[in-house]
């Protein structure tokens, strides 16, 4: 019995992964994706799980501002394969020391939000 794979249009896809239509055709056409997406006879875009997977991977990454360029690196090693898997590693730990970065700064910034809210509520009480 020939095994099924689940597919998803475009829409359902952007849906699943809490992105826009858009931005799936952006990633596309940015070659962010390991494999082409594959169409229908009409022409439209199909999803599978494993490009949901990577999507959903892009989705993490890039809500911690790594630069399009960065992940652009990032698909062209891993498309050339486990060859390249110091590589990635590298650049994912580089990338970790700037989100902790960033982390750090915001943890700041949070702070001194809690503070200005700390005295305007002890103003107001």
């Amino acid at each position: 019995m020939p095994e099924t794979t689940t597919t998803r249009s475009i829409s359902e896809a952007a849906h699943e992964l809490g992105l826009t239509a858009h931005t799936l055709r952006y990633y596309e056409r940015e070659g962010l994706l390991l494999a082409p997406v594959d169409r229908e006879s009409s022409d439209r875009r199909r999803y599978t799980d494993d490009d949901i997977a990577w999507l959903g991977f892009l989705r993490k990454v890039r809500s911690t501002a790594m630069p399009i360029a960065t992940l652009r690196r990032y698909v062209e090693l891993a498309r050339a394969g486990d060859g390249t898997s110091a590589a990635r590693l590298a650049l994912l730990r580089e990338h970790r020391e700037t989100v902790l970065a960033r982390r750090a700064e915001l943890d700041d910034a949070l702070g001194a939000i809690d503070i200005k809210i700390a005295l305007y509520s002890e103003r107001l009480s």
